[in-house]
């Protein structure tokens, strides 16, 4: 029984109480949002930690959740023209508030109908030169903070509930679409935050996610599906502890 073939039965047994669909037992052995590098479609700046900076008064802290929607929504409705003549601050802050007033759940814009960010090869680019306008443009934090969904962290999940969203993660990626993850290890006041994924892999445990974390711009990171265990895990998230975490998903209805 091929590595796949035994995680897919894996998946589907210990989520056999859940209503979920079925997946394909068969994966790739990589499988990744088509069109998306994490070098050139990211932000170019981080969601800062007030942990590590105490003295600071100036933070863009506690933005993780705008920064993960934000990247989810520039990927599907915003074009980036290099060659068209640059724009004065505010203006780019207009058209980065255009992005983010489409819905992240919504389906990509086609080529004619995105937003245009005129002078900029890429997201990373833009953000990199136009840090406080796309920052404005983004908007505030304070409804991702209390949004009703941020609660589960103190909810108790089950292996088959994380199983079922380890294989939903899969199957939105292997239909060219980024999940945006909430992930904790509540009670420890550690990790409460949200990463998208956009690609997965094999691993030694089980699955591999690879993910953009709002905390770190410079590297992916990962997180682990323990198919043994059906736990995720912490494998290398930025400021985090490895190990036992646990998933929910975000930001993919109006509801949830």
């Amino acid at each position: 029984m091929s590595r796949w073939l035994a995680l897919g039965v894996a998946l589907l047994l210990s989520a056999c109480a859940s209503v979920a669909p079925a997946p394909s037992a068969v994966r790739p052995d990589f499988a990744g949002v088509a069109g998306f590098t994490f070098t050139t479609d990211t932000f170019a700046f981080p969601n800062e930690i007030r942990a590590r900076n105490p003295d600071r008064e100036d933070l863009y802290a506690n933005y993780c959740f705008v920064l993960a929607r934000g990247l989810r929504q520039f990927f599907r409705f915003a074009r980036f023209d290099p060659a068209a003549p640059r724009l004065a601050p505010e203006a780019y802050v207009e058209r980065v508030r255009a992005v983010a007033a489409h819905a992240p759940w919504e389906p990509p814009a086609p080529p004619e109908a995105r937003i245009v960010i005129p002078g900029y090869a890429n997201l990373r680019d833009f953000s990199r030169a136009q840090e406080a306008a796309v920052k404005e443009g983004l908007g505030g934090r304070f409804w991702t903070l209390v949004h009703w969904t941020n609660w589960r962290v103190t909810f108790p999940v089950t292996r088959g509930h994380q199983a079922t969203v380890a294989r939903e993660v899969m199957d939105e990626l292997d239909a060219g679409r980024m999940v945006q993850l909430l992930v904790t290890n509540w009670p420890k006041p550690e990790l409460n935050h949200t990463v998208v994924a956009f690609a997965y892999r094999p691993g030694a445990d089980g699955v591999e996610f690879l993910v953009w974390d709002p905390n770190d711009p410079g590297e992916p990171g990962v997180m682990t599906f323990d198919a043994g265990a059906s736990r995720f895990r912490a494998t290398h998230l930025y400021d985090t502890e490895p190990g036992l975490i646990r998933a929910f998903r975000m930001y993919y209805s109006w509801l949830l």
